[in-house]
């Protein structure tokens, strides 16, 4: 379907961010719509995890607003935004499993502000997201006891215990080999293709990007803003930005452009 009658979940307007006089982000602004895998990619220090957060409400915009199906995620409308929050679910970089909690726990842990959800019922729900992320079994297990592709996965499986319609991740191949980064692709891939859930991630792996996504945005820490949008393939072909070529085709131009922007 043609994106200019799609309608979008999540709309980004005119949003600026920074701390104190340094501007992160400035007038950025994109739509992401029902259904897609929608990737966030840029050099570090471009603003990738600081867009996230401004996307699912940990931080609030210095002006601009996002919006998730159509509500302002920095309202102040405490029942509106429990109702927004509803709707999302987040995979944190590190997985943030609590150490002292089995799986089951861990998973269980959005569920146990719904009181009228049984245990026995609870019980079924943290199974069958276990089993959705191939952990079925693990529920007893510490997350000492898992490598950390397994962790990662568990973490995904709790984002999801509450059904969202979004799913917001951060950096969800960071610290892993690129067999375990190119195993949790597939189960990205298979919950999106299997339930239509919409996805934003924060992206540095390349592989990873040009394997699951279906449209990026590229930021550049310089231009404070996005400097690509649209098909990875396309990009890496056909952009006529050369920051953009660089990044996708990982040149050596693009190295030494990273380096010099971090004085190294």
């Amino acid at each position: 379907m043609c994106e200019s009658i799609r309608k979008p979940v999540i709309t980004v307007e005119n949003l600026t961010m920074g701390f104190g006089d340094d501007i992160i982000l400035q007038d950025v602004g994109f739509e992401v719509f029902k259904g897609e895998i929608f990737v966030i990619v840029g050099g570090s220090g471009c603003g990738k995890s600081t867009l996230l957060k401004n996307m699912i409400g940990l931080y609030r915009p210095s002006a601009g607003r996002v919006l998730v199906e159509g509500m302002d995620i920095n309202t102040d409308d405490g029942k509106a935004l429990k109702q927004v929050r509803q709707k999302i679910g987040v995979l944190f970089q590190s997985g943030a499993l609590i150490g002292s909690m089995s799986l089951a726990e861990n998973v269980a842990l959005p569920l146990s502000e719904r009181r009228q959800i049984s245990p026995a019922l609870m019980e079924l729900i943290v199974k069958m997201k276990l089993g959705m992320v191939n952990l079925a079994g693990y529920e007893n297990h510490l997350p000492a006891a898992l490598s950390g592709g397994m962790k990662k996965r568990a973490g995904l499986a709790r984002a999801m215990v509450m059904d969202p319609t979004i799913l917001f991740f951060d950096e969800p191949s960071s610290g892993l080999d690129p067999i375990t980064a190119a195993e949790l692709d597939v189960t990205i891939k298979g919950i999106n293709e299997g339930m239509g859930t919409t996805m934003v991630i924060v992206s540095h792996d390349l592989a990873s990007t040009m394997n699951i996504a279906h449209r990026v945005i590229m930021l550049d820490k310089s231009h404070k803003g996005i400097i690509a949008e649209g098909i990875p393939s396309e990009l890496k072909e056909n952009s006529d930005d050369p920051r953009v070529i660089h990044f996708f085709n990982r040149s050596i131009e693009a190295v030494k452009a990273q380096g010099a922007t971090h004085g190294t």
